[in-house]
């Protein structure tokens, strides 16, 4: 019953932090209350990807004409799709069991709870047990958040987790928030059908947190592809008296009001932390709007207590919870880890065509008085991207004017959530604009699209 590290919660964040734990000869527990993996494994991250893929599929049988390929008849089967994701989802969780299993680290199921002295009490099916760790690292994660003007009833108003789960296709669905969930459940559902209203409260549209250029071409796209977009738009209230949904939207540069029909109304307006219930106050652990209050190694005022993930102030992305839980773990072990650089952390969002981004934006460097170089290259520029019917989107570079660092990098296209690695990479070895441009990249690939982008920055671009 004493580990030298209990975690609580078992997601991107958890499961690492104990795995690598074990790595380092610790005596590991990991508490969870539903399936190994959380959120991302089980709800988020991989079965949104595998719904994602479906509907990508479909759209290439739609358009296999254009590739010289004759199909007809093709039916979107919502509930092979919907089955085929949580087959996905299922697979992953198993492979973190086994990954529990080879590494020697115990689950506790259970709800668990920190309290004094270095204990965490887990609540499970036969009852309330109590376990001691020198060390305990909280890792649970968030949930949609509700709207105070729209509570999720997961029938007419329903979450990402409900989104994915649903018995039957909507006819129709308004998504509220045009962030990256948002965003994605609106291609997935119209690429099989569903007519499809996104509302973003920002005057910048879809996805507002990135580039501007990106947020408009993506814009393009969803209209083409019969998408409604409307920014700049408050949602007042939903009438769910009746069959459907009634969603009352505000304009709120003109005030004017109106009223939209629909089926379902999806809540993607971000997330809410869970650090309900869970011991913060008994231990007297800090916290600040919603977060947990931790130092550069995750450590949290009360000694011997850490948290990762969701719950503190970064960025509430897996691959960030992942780093953050290998930092925390190793400075525990005694080593000298290298404090986390946010300001280099990728950041991609999964329709088609893909986004993916790291640093700042053209709007921030200007913002911030920063004068920059700016590269620009169009996928339709591109051979590779012509020859697979991907000409939608660009790459964009920026590089600081006086010494060439890379200080942003903006991509809107097929594939370029695994192009955006090589950004993050270069900037991490600082490398400047003209050695990127002398670094030969293969071709006919997407990724040249990067060189031919750094090269417009300087005026050396050769295929545009």
């Amino acid at each position: 019953m004493n580990y030298d590290v209990i975690v609580v919660g078992s997601g991107p964040g958890g499961y690492v932090a104990a795995i690598r734990a074990s790595q380092l000869g610790k005596k590991v527990a990991i508490v969870e209350k539903e399936n190994l993996g959380g959120i991302c494994l089980n709800w988020g991250c991989i079965p949104t990807k595998a719904l994602l893929k479906s509907a990508q599929v479909y759209d290439y049988i739609n358009h296999s004409a254009d590739y010289g390929i004759e199909i007809k008849g093709a039916k979107a089967d919502f509930s092979a799709m919907i089955s085929r994701s949580r087959g996905v989802a299922d697979t992953m969780s198993k492979g973190v069991t086994f990954l529990m299993k080879k590494n020697k680290i115990e689950v506790l199921n259970g709800f668990g709870k920190i309290a004094r002295g270095g204990k965490v009490i887990v609540d499970g099916d036969g009852g309330a047990k109590e376990y001691s760790a020198d060390h305990i690292i909280l890792a649970t994660g968030a949930r949609s958040r509700d709207l105070p003007n729209m509570k999720i009833d997961n029938k007419h108003i329903i979450g990402y987790r409900k989104a994915m789960s649903m018995e039957k296709q909507p006819k129709s669905m308004v998504v509220v928030g045009a962030g990256a969930i948002g965003t994605e459940f609106a291609y997935f559902y119209n690429s099989i059908g569903t007519e499809v209203t996104v509302i973003e409260y920002m005057k910048q549209g879809l996805l507002p947190r990135e580039d501007k250029d990106v947020s408009k071409e993506l814009g393009k796209v969803f209209k083409k592809a019969g998408i409604n977009v409307m920014a700049n738009t408050s949602v007042e209230k939903v009438d769910t008296s009746g069959s459907g949904c009634k969603v009352t939207i505000k304009d709120r540069k003109s005030g004017d009001e109106s009223i939209i029909e629909c089926d379902v109304v999806l809540s993607a307006a971000g997330v809410s932390t869970n650090l309900e219930n869970i011991g913060l106050e008994t231990v007297g652990v800090k916290t600040e709007k919603g977060k947990v209050l931790v130092d550069e190694y995750y450590r949290t005022n009360v000694k011997g207590v850490y948290a990762i993930g969701d719950i503190t102030d970064g960025p509430a992305l897996a691959h960030v919870a992942s780093a953050e839980a290998i930092i925390c773990v190793e400075k525990i072990a005694g080593h000298s880890p290298e404090a986390l650089d946010y300001e280099n952390i990728p950041s991609c969002t999964y329709c088609s065509p893909e986004v993916a981004s790291v640093g700042i934006t053209e709007q921030q460097a200007k913002e911030d008085g920063l004068k920059v170089k700016v590269g620009k290259f169009p996928f339709s520029a591109s051979g590779k991207a012509t020859a697979s019917g991907a000409k939608e989107g660009f790459v964009k570079l920026l590089f600081e004017e006086k010494y060439g660092e890379l200080v942003g990098a903006h991509m809107i296209g097929a594939n370029v959530t695994e192009m955006i690695a090589e950004i993050v990479a270069i900037r991490k070895l600082e490398t400047t604009g003209h050695e990127l441009i002398k670094t030969v990249h293969p071709h006919p690939t997407m990724s040249e699209a990067v060189m031919e982008a750094a090269a417009a920055a300087y005026g050396e671009v050769i295929h545009l």
